[in-house]
């Protein structure tokens, strides 16, 4: 019995050890995650609006064209008639020369006033030209932008097709997958991976988990961020793991892990975060809605490359 009481304390000294340098670790990795989750989600906030402006820009600028359309041809009607003009003028100009010389420097004034107008038609012209070449470059590069953005809606709608597929004997388990915002959202509820309180993922959750892995294999320009959601309900632990900040955490990455071990993902594709309780699906205070809210989300982003390669162009 003295034998087991050492041994039992011996234990109780080297958890203790060990919980101090994981903790630390822990907070090491917990702050990267929310910094990169806070960086990828002001990203994605950029790039919304900058679509949204050159929307607007599109806009204004197809209104800015059908302008200097209806200028151009005012002007071309208001050159012909000071063409005309000027030719009359210059007809009454030989006439007058023939019959007064008195009368030849006010017909030069007449005569340098209509040139002068003229070239100031010819260079509104020319002005004319270049604004309508700089709307043709910009109405193709909106257009390359249209394209690129069709491109990823049909690549994100194909991936949803193919995680659902491929997690299709889940649903009715606390599965769902959803396209949203241009992203694919598989959302996984506590039942179907975790015990309440834990962080070890179910067998049927590792399977579910094994099977997206693929998916994520063959999908190389996917980037995926990893959110662990709780709900209010105080989790009062002890350890390594204390709240729901730590719990959403620790689930997070139980499922990167296992997706890493599963499929060849490169890891610097993958993000992981604690939402913790703060980010609920339903916030009414039901058993059910606390139901909803304890989930994970996997989320799936197609690579922007092409796109922010377009809107740097603009």
């Amino acid at each position: 019995m003295k034998g087991r009481l050492i041994l039992y304390l011996a234990l109780i000294l080297s958890v203790g050890l060990t919980s101090c340098v994981s903790q630390k670790k822990y907070n090491d990795l917990a702050s990267r995650c929310k910094s990169d989750n806070e960086r990828l989600s002001a990203k994605v906030d950029e790039l919304t609006t900058q679509v949204n402006e050159l929307t607007s820009e599109n806009q204004r600028i197809k209104k800015d064209n059908a302008k200097m359309k209806a200028d151009t041809t005012d002007l071309s009607a208001r050159l012909r008639v000071l063409t005309a003009d000027y030719q009359e003028l210059d007809r009454s100009y030989e006439m007058l020369k023939a019959e007064s010389s008195g009368n030849e420097d006010e017909t030069q004034r007449v005569m340098a006033e209509l040139k002068a107008a003229q070239d100031d038609l010819l260079a509104r012209e020319d002005k004319l030209k270049l604004l309508q070449s700089e709307l043709d470059v910009k109405a193709k590069n909106l257009l390359d932008l249209q394209t690129a953005l069709l491109k990823k809606d049909s690549i994100t709608n194909a991936l949803r097709k193919a995680v659902a597929d491929a997690l299709l004997g889940f649903e009715g388990k606390g599965l769902t997958v959803k396209m949203k915002d241009g992203k694919v959202y598989v959302s996984m509820e506590e039942k179907l991976l975790f015990a309440s309180g834990k962080w070890e993922v179910s067998t049927e959750g590792i399977s579910a988990l094994k099977n997206l892995s693929k998916v994520l294999e063959k999908n190389p320009d996917i980037n995926v961020m990893i959110e662990g959601h709780t709900d209010n309900v105080p989790y009062n632990g002890t350890g390594q793991v204390k709240d729901n900040w730590d719990l959403s955490v620790m689930r997070a990455t139980s499922i990167v892990k296992i997706l890493l071990a599963n499929g060849k993902i490169e890891p610097k594709r993958l993000v992981t975060a604690g939402r913790s309780e703060y980010l609920p699906v339903d916030p009414s205070n039901s058993p059910q809605s606390r139901a909803k809210n304890r989930r994970t989300e996997i989320i799936l982003t197609p690579k922007l490359d092409e796109l922010l390669q377009i809107i740097g162009e603009n």
